[in-house]
């Protein structure tokens, strides 16, 4: 059971919660100035894994046959036949119902909006099917989670998700398009759109330079709709350094540390600014 289990988190590279969690999380943070009940951190973060679970599942689905035709991908559980197509199916539809209970504890709102967020994050999936704007289709997927974060608590919309949802938006969009240029000529050949396969590889990296710039000044932005001390500029200055040197990484020429850049640096990226946001709040 350990050794299956390990396996479906590998399938769904559960490490990778790293990305949207500490948006979830900092979103809590700026919500919960009235106070916040373990209980309903412990369903937010139910309802993050869930979606995040159901959402990765679904997208091995989906992917399953160009999976197995790309070599890059083609050691991925399903392509192998570690895992079934039943055994992930079923597995998504368990994750999505963990999502929709977590809603459904946190309050009507947020459950009455789960099929919405189920919606978005499994139409990633096919988005690169038709639009080379998938990219900012997944990180609406991603973005979503401070706007649930803050609903959650809050109950309503308010500018201070929006913002940070914008620039969670516009920060994954741009790793995105980093990641997407290993795989341009696959993704030619297969018909699959993407904006390193539409623009090529050299204004694939200067359109991602341009999406993490909106990043950082959305995250700015925040300082301007909610009460932080100035600590907080200091940590969105760590922000951007961070993506800058995630930027001097990789090279149209020189792909070969797309991994760095990808997984190690944008892990940072929202684990400092979750801490430097915290912080600011707190002293606020």
């Amino acid at each position: 059971m350990l050794e299956r289990a390990l396996t479906f988190g590998r399938m769904i590279k559960l490490s990778h919660s790293v990305f949207a969690l500490p948006f979830a999380l900092t979103s809590l943070v700026l919500a919960s100035s009235a106070g916040l009940r373990w209980q309903q951190l412990a369903w937010v973060l139910v309802a993050m894994v869930g979606a995040r679970s159901a959402a990765m599942g679904f997208n091995r689905l989906a992917d399953h046959a160009l999976d197995a035709r790309n070599p890059r991908t083609a050691a991925r559980e399903l392509p192998r036949g570690v895992l079934t197509r039943g055994q992930v199916w079923s597995f998504v539809l368990v994750s999505a119902a963990a999502l929709v209970l977590a809603a459904g504890m946190l309050n009507r709102l947020c459950l009455y909006l789960s099929p919405v967020a189920l919606l978005i994050v499994f139409g990633y999936s096919y988005a690169k099917r038709f639009t080379p704007l998938a990219h900012l289709v997944l990180g609406l997927s991603l973005g979503i989670a401070p706007v649930g974060a803050w609903l959650a608590i809050r109950g309503a919309f308010a500018p201070e998700p929006i913002v940070l949802a914008l620039a969670v938006v516009t920060w994954v969009a741009g790793f995105d398009v980093i990641y997407a240029c290993q795989d341009v000529e696959f993704d030619r050949r297969e018909g699959l759109q993407s904006i390193p396969a539409r623009l090529g590889v050299a204004r694939a990296l200067g359109l991602a330079r341009l999406l993490h710039v909106a990043t950082v000044t959305l995250l700015a932005g925040l300082y301007l709709v909610t009460p932080l001390q100035p600590l907080y500029l200091a940590g969105v200055a760590g922000v951007a350094a961070l993506l800058a040197y995630e930027h001097s990484l990789v090279h149209a020429e020189d792909l070969s540390r797309v991994n760095a850049a990808f997984f190690t640096v944008n892990g940072w990226v929202g684990v400092f600014y979750f801490a430097a946001t915290s912080a600011a709040r707190l002293l606020a």
